[in-house]
């Protein structure tokens, strides 16, 4: 069929085209003709901008139709403004972003390759563009140099012992990269944020969010929330020490036993206290088994009294922020109460140090010495070794770690 273009100085061009042929190859027959790049063409039919990569019979373009041809080269202060700097950042960020935004084609698959510059393109915080425009040119960099430090190794000497030592690098680079892409494509939530375990619970009518933790031996409450609770005139201070573990923390005492409500019932429970400001409280492992408690994941609940209530653990919406900052701190007294209670209970089971206690120092050397022989013995159990045959290795060589490892070897 034969179409006729009109060019921007009126004059009329026509072209003998095929009804499926591309708007892009049309545009390459005009470069001929009118001298104008194909890249600056705009190819106008009835008012309407006509893509590269459009069929002319499909946009509706029949024999003899009139189409428009107009030069779309960019002044050169314009073409300046959408220059990128040394840095990667923009010239003029604002020109860029309203140059983006006019190509919804664009915008659209960037929302689905690369959602972060999509965003940052239809918002209204440049800063924010100009930050991830220099982030994608540090990460174009470092992958040119990768590429290069790969080609420069193809051709490098085979008894050159560095070179060989960056190809042994690089091969377990790639198989690492590709673990990752294996991992990202086939198990994509391991790389989500786990929230922990909190439920609800009330302790002598305060309600709380409990973090629940089997990793720890014992519960915890903080010196702060147990004057919260109205507990704090409990504690009894013979039973301080220092624990030891992740963190440290100074146990103020032990407050024998409170009400707890979970759900509807009310339990009995007791709590070590802790100078650890940013854990409030944490149900470990003693009151766990006391109540024959289930961590149920798959209902996400938590089954107290051998499933009698069943509370929900509580989603990331309904945790104060500080909370979710605050874990790790909580993980960490959590690990000290653990290893404190141990010491601490086994001390004052076994010595005068429960109410004929003559003071907290004693008790505080006593726990720490504990807690470095069991973690040595925890140490060698975990090497395979029986825990009484440790227990007997260590005794006879004075606590030397390393002596009772040879001597369990040799054995």
């Amino acid at each position: 069929m034969r179409i006729n273009v009109m060019t921007a100085d009126e004059q009329i061009i026509s072209l003998e085209v095929d009804p499926q042929e591309s708007v892009e190859n049309v545009k390459a027959l005009l470069e001929v003709e009118t001298q104008v790049p194909l890249q600056q063409q705009q190819l106008l039919y009835n008012g309407r901008e006509v893509r590269n990569s459009d069929r002319l019979g499909a946009v509706g373009i029949k024999d003899e139709d009139l189409l428009m041809v107009v030069s779309a080269a960019p002044s050169s202060a314009a073409t300046n403004d959408l220059g990128l700097n040394p840095d990667g950042s923009a010239v003029n960020p604002a020109a860029l972003q309203r140059q983006l935004r006019q190509d919804s084609n664009l915008i659209a698959q960037l929302f689905q390759n690369d959602p972060e510059f999509a965003q940052a393109i239809v918002g209204n915080d440049l800063n924010r563009l100009q930050e991830i425009l220099r982030a994608r040119h540090g990460q174009r960099s470092e992958l040119r140099r990768k590429q290069e430090e790969e080609l420069a190794l193809l051709y490098a000497d085979p008894f050159d012992v560095e070179a060989q030592r960056k190809i042994e690098e690089a091969i377990r680079q790639k198989g690492i990269d590709e673990n990752w892409a294996a991992a990202l494509e086939y198990n994509p939530e391991a790389f989500a944020r786990v929230v922990m375990l909190y439920v609800d619970m009330e302790v002598n009518g305060i309600p709380l969010k409990a973090f629940v933790d089997s990793g720890a031996q014992s519960t915890i409450i903080s010196k702060s929330c147990a004057e919260r609770c109205g507990l704090l005139r409990l504690l009894d201070e013979r039973y301080k020490g220092i624990a030891h573990g992740v963190g440290q923390s100074e146990i103020l005492g032990r407050i024998h036993v409170a009400p707890i409500k979970i759900g509807n019932i009310f339990y009995p429970c007791s709590f070590l206290v802790l100078d650890a400001p940013n854990m409030e409280f944490l149900f470990g492992l003693d009151m766990l088994r006391k109540h024959q408690c289930i961590i149920d994941l798959k209902e996400n609940v938590l089954r107290v009294g051998g499933g009698e209530v069943a509370v929900p653990f509580l989603q990331e919406k309904d945790l104060p922020s500080r909370f979710l900052d605050e874990e790790r701190s909580a993980k960490q007294a959590s690990s000290s109460g653990a290893s404190g209670a141990s010491g601490s209970a086994d001390k004052n089971t076994t010595t005068s140090a429960g109410p004929a206690s003559s003071g907290g120092n004693t008790a505080s050397g006593d726990v720490t010495q504990n807690l470095d022989f069991e973690a040595k013995v925890a140490k060698l159990v975990e090497l395979g070794f029986g825990r009484d045959a440790v227990l007997q290795a260590l005794k006879f060589f004075d606590g030397n770690e390393e002596q009772a490892a040879g001597y369990l070897f040799g054995g």
